[in-house]
């Protein structure tokens, strides 16, 4: 009989165990499931994302997922967190799907500059299906899977002294990600592109190592670029995008109607998100002017110069890299469709 009883207990308690890890998240019994989500940046539609994802996933599990917002870098290094992710200890990370290039290279590839004519073509052209499924399904192989894909602002320049013509990007130093697709844009401008962490891009600016930087004016004013760089001219001769992506270990692992949830509340995350990124941005010029930064824009003949210069530069690139190939060519033809 005791036999038995002890039996029966070793099994209750091993499905016990089993029904409340599901990804390593779940907690016994009636506790809620842990969703740690994470980004680098803070008050940005990255973020923005995040906490609105949180809400939603929350109220449409009915408890059933307790979610954990960490931005800023709390949770580590760009780096750090994607590899917590594969891992699983992160469940969602949000950034630039550059940062995922030594995952896949094709990653880097919405850094392509001339491709994009407005915030709308950008918008429509990544929307495409086709390659929508295609680009979300990078990662997957390892550890990864894309959850969303929104932009967070044009390119624009930001500069020590003002940039009004292309030629007074010559000879100058500009931060850029480590991507040839953005090296290789400084130097068609006869510029040097030079890879830094945002941690360093002030004290270089103020220094004068550095002469400007690429990004776009969410990322400027949120560093307070304008006290040492106060010249910004916004080309939209490119986008900067992020990229949502769930834990692969972590989502595999959740029941179908979880998955179901997690997804839906992605795509409807997004589709906010993206509206209020284009209120953000606009916003975020009034606050660079406000905080004594200036805005410059390039004459109409000078950006359709910057356009045909840049245009062949993804092209160019991707003959070197044949692996890039199919993917850059869905690219091209969803640009083409949503003109």
């Amino acid at each position: 009989m005791g036999k038995h009883f002890s039996r029966a207990m070793i099994a209750s308690a091993l499905a016990a165990s089993l029904a409340a890890s599901v990804g390593g998240a779940a907690a016994q019994d009636n506790k809620a499931m842990v969703v740690k989500l994470a980004t680098a940046t803070l008050n940005d539609a990255q973020h923005e994302w995040l906490k609105r994802f949180a809400a939603k996933i929350e109220k449409s599990t009915n408890g059933r997922m307790k979610a954990e917002v960490y931005p800023a870098s709390q949770l580590g290094a760009i780096p750090r967190m994607i590899e917590g992710t594969q891992l699983g200890s992160i469940q969602i990370w949000v950034g630039p799907p550059e940062f995922m290039v030594g995952v896949d290279q094709r990653f880097e590839l919405l850094s392509a500059p001339g491709i994009f004519k407005s915030d709308a073509h950008a918008l429509k052209t990544v929307a495409d299906p086709d390659f929508a499924k295609a680009f979300m399904a990078l990662g997957a192989n390892k550890g990864l899977i894309g959850a969303s894909l929104f932009w967070t602002g044009p390119y624009a320049f930001d500069m020590r002294a003002p940039m009004r013509t292309l030629a007074d990007l010559k000879g100058k130093k500009i931060r850029v990600l480590a991507s040839p697709f953005q090296m290789e844009q400084m130097t068609r401008l006869g510029a040097t592109g030079v890879p830094l962490s945002l941690g360093d891009v002030m004290p270089a600016l103020q220094q004068g190592t550095l002469d400007g930087a690429l990004s776009s004016v969410p990322v400027f004013t949120a560093l307070q670029y304008q006290a040492a760089a106060k010249y910004m001219t916004e080309t939209g001769h490119a986008y900067i995008f992020s990229e949502a992506v769930f834990s692969k270990r972590w989502f595999d692992a959740l029941p179908a109607d979880l998955q179901a949830t997690v997804r839906q509340t992605a795509d409807e995350t997004t589709k906010e998100v993206i509206t209020w990124s284009i209120k953000f941005i606009e916003d975020q010029h009034k606050v660079w002017i406000e905080k004594g930064g200036e805005i410059l824009r390039l004459s109409d003949a000078e950006q359709a110069e910057l356009m045909a210069k840049m245009r062949p530069v993804g092209d160019d690139i991707v003959k070197t890299k044949p692996e890039l190939k199919p993917l850059w060519d869905l690219l091209i033809a969803a640009a083409d469709k949503a003109k």
